[in-house]
């Protein structure tokens, strides 16, 4: 899945949605990411997008990224 700039979305990217920017991509099953606390073998079942964990909203899935989803950081390198 892209942002509406074309961009790649990655696990651990920090984004913003309306005025919660505290959102975290959790996984991805495009890129077959996910973080420790979301294993892949609990989500796989949505098929394809993915998931991002806002204070405000919870947990929102995602298969095709709204406009308003924007990027603000990507995950620091491990």
């Amino acid at each position: 899945m892209k942002y509406s700039n074309g961009q790649e979305v990655r696990l651990g990217d920090k984004v913003k949605l309306g005025d919660d920017s505290g959102g975290v991509v959790v996984f991805s099953i495009d890129t077959d990411e996910y973080a420790p606390d979301y294993p892949k073998a609990q989500w796989d079942y949505l098929k394809r997008g993915v998931m991002v964990n806002f204070p405000k909203f919870g947990l929102i899935h995602y298969e095709e990224a709204e406009e308003d989803l924007e990027l603000i950081a990507r995950a620091t390198s491990k």
